[in-house]
């Protein structure tokens, strides 16, 4: 498919005198149109399409049929359907009455070159950028991040599922691209072992038993492992998706033990193959759940437990404009939420999008995040600091680290009892490099203070904390929302927990569509794009937001205080 780029229609006399009738009253698509005549050109994704072939459907009207589509929370087909019977979107896309549309499979192309050509962005970032030539966004304004769970769109398989799934996957490709190549190679027994998915099985019942058949399956594996790896193999079937999520995932549910030696052991195989026991296994983040998408991971937060993708949404929220989204992130479940932080505001800074204040809640607020922001974008962080995990400050009678004097020009620091530390020096901890500080253990046993102080018998008390500019950040923000002022300031953050709802009511948002973190991530970037559009609309013709609803008895105890 060939792009020649061609001027944009005027909508059709016919479509728009029926159009207008049916609504006279106006509509939000007809609004937009209005308002922004088309959102896109061609020439915006010449670089998708090759210059010579057949001709392509113009990829301004597939762009909009896309954010239409994700605003009506339609799939494909339907979408096409909308096509051919909306007057409204006939109207947007500046069709005849007659048009007939296209077919469903056009929109799955699209989006394949839009995440193919690394283009993931393009329709967000376009539309972001015409509503800032409407003055309806503005950098250093205040806006809200928090995230939410993505469900992936496979199943969630236990272990012994895991890998005899990942076995017949690889297999089912194997026999796709290289028949010749699996025939050869491929034992007899395979063809009844996973003839059919391990999920429709009876498993057995018996711990015994399902090791029995988990280091069974692990043996497959590394036979089939080494065949593909062996030098006589094609070189590219090793570097197959299948065959490298398989091999990741036998590194982490298998050990390999080389096989005692015995007169008896005459064509044993050299080396014997272990289950790994749960403790073996690498970290819930690190560990692949389905072979299907290798991406997906398992998370829990509080009550509720996903395999999938946690997605990050950074909106605006100045009193005179409407809200808008203006960042997205899919990232790993497992991830906490404040090492996307410092990506959000690279994001935003290459948009010239930067909050003055950016209000976030816990997961996203550390010392290093504090410091960073101010200082490498001007963004003042605000949201619920790190409380002191001592055992000091979480009794409330002890000394904790607040309660001693740092000198840091001197490095030196003064304890409540008057004595100066005897140590003071950096190292590293868990990757990032603290200040230790430490008493000596002669003023500390002698002090009477010490039972409030520390109970570590045998040695003086020891402070570990963040370098100096981290550190005072993070007692600043502690301070800071001890008063009334921050409440008043850090209450719009929770407006934006409507946003998480509208993109479930409207876009099914809670659960991914596809399969993989790159079109998982256009998903929520189609999904902000349509809701921006929606909520454009809404200001355009003066909607009033919805306010949070009351049921009964919260109104009679609000009207009666």
């Amino acid at each position: 498919m060939s792009l020649r780029p061609s001027p944009i229609p005027p909508v059709p006399a016919e479509t728009a005198r029926v159009t207008r009738q049916a609504f006279p009253k106006g509509h939000p698509y007809l609004t937009l149109a209005a308002t922004f005549g088309t959102l896109f050109t061609d020439e915006l994704f010449l670089p998708l399409f090759p210059t010579r072939g057949q001709p392509a459907l113009a990829p301004w009207r597939l762009a909009l049929v896309t954010l239409l589509q994700f605003a009506e929370g339609l799939s494909d087909r339907q979408a096409a359907e909308a096509v051919r019977a909306s007057l409204l979107w006939k109207y947007c896309l500046r069709l005849e009455l007659t048009d007939p549309g296209f077919d469903a499979s056009v929109l799955s192309e699209f989006r394949t070159r839009l995440v193919e050509a690394g283009a993931e962005q393009l329709l967000f970032e376009t539309l972001l950028e015409r509503f800032r030539e409407q003055q309806l966004l503005k950098a250093r304004g205040r806006q809200r991040t928090d995230s939410t769970h993505v469900q992936a769109a496979v199943r969630e398989l236990n272990r012994l599922e895991a890998v005899g799934e990942a076995f017949r996957h690889t297999l089912d490709v194997l026999a796709e691209v290289a028949p010749d190549w699996l025939r050869a190679h491929a034992e007899p027994a395979w063809g009844v072992r996973y003839a059919r998915p391990l999920t429709e099985w009876r498993l057995p019942q018996t711990a015994a038993a399902r090791e029995a058949l988990a280091v069974q399956i692990g043996a497959d594996g590394f036979a089939l492992l080494t065949a593909l790896h062996d030098p006589a193999a094609p070189a590219w079937l090793g570097g197959l998706p299948a065959v490298e999520t398989l091999r990741q995932l036998w590194l982490q549910q298998y050990t390999r033990l080389a096989r005692p030696e015995s007169e008896d052991d005459d064509g044993a195989p050299p080396m014997l193959v272990r289950w790994r026991t749960g403790a073996e296994l690498p970290p819930a983040p690190q560990r692949l759940i389905s072979p299907y998408d290798p991406e997906a991971r398992a998370a829990k937060k509080r009550e509720t437990r996903w395999l999938g993708y946690k997605v990050h949404y950074t909106e605006s929220c100045d009193a005179d404009r409407p809200r808008l989204i203006t960042d997205v992130r899919t990232r790993s479940a497992g991830e906490v939420d404040s090492d996307a932080l410092p990506q959000i505001h690279a994001a935003l800074a290459a948009r010239e999008l930067l909050p003055g204040e950016h209000l976030v809640d816990a997961g996203y607020i550390d010392a290093g995040a504090l410091h960073a922001s101010r200082e490498q974008y001007g963004v003042e962080l605000l949201g619920p600091a790190p409380v002191d995990t001592g055992w000091q400050a979480q009794a409330g009678a002890g000394f904790g680290a607040a309660a001693f004097v740092l000198h840091w020009d001197q490095q030196w620091a003064q304890c409540p009892a008057g004595k100066r530390s005897a140590v003071w020096g950096t190292k590293q901890q868990r990757g990032q490099e603290v200040l230790q500080i430490s008493f000596a253990r002669e003023d500390c046993q002698r002090c009477g203070h010490r039972e409030q102080c520390t109970r570590t018998a045998g040695r003086g008390r020891r402070l570990t904390l963040r370098p100096q500019s981290e550190y005072q950040a993070l007692a600043a923000a502690r301070d800071r929302q001890q008063t009334p002022e921050y409440r008043a300031r850090y209450a719009p953050r929770a407006g934006i927990e409507g946003t998480h709802a509208q993109a479930e009511r409207r876009c099914g948002a809670r659960r991914s569509r596809y399969v993989g973190a790159a079109k998982t991530q256009l998903q929520y970037l189609l999904t902000a794009a349509a809701l921006n559009l929606l909520r454009v609309a809404d200001w355009l013709r003066e909607q009033p937001r919805a306010r949070t609803r009351m049921n009964a008895w919260a109104r009679y105890c609000t009207a009666g205080a």
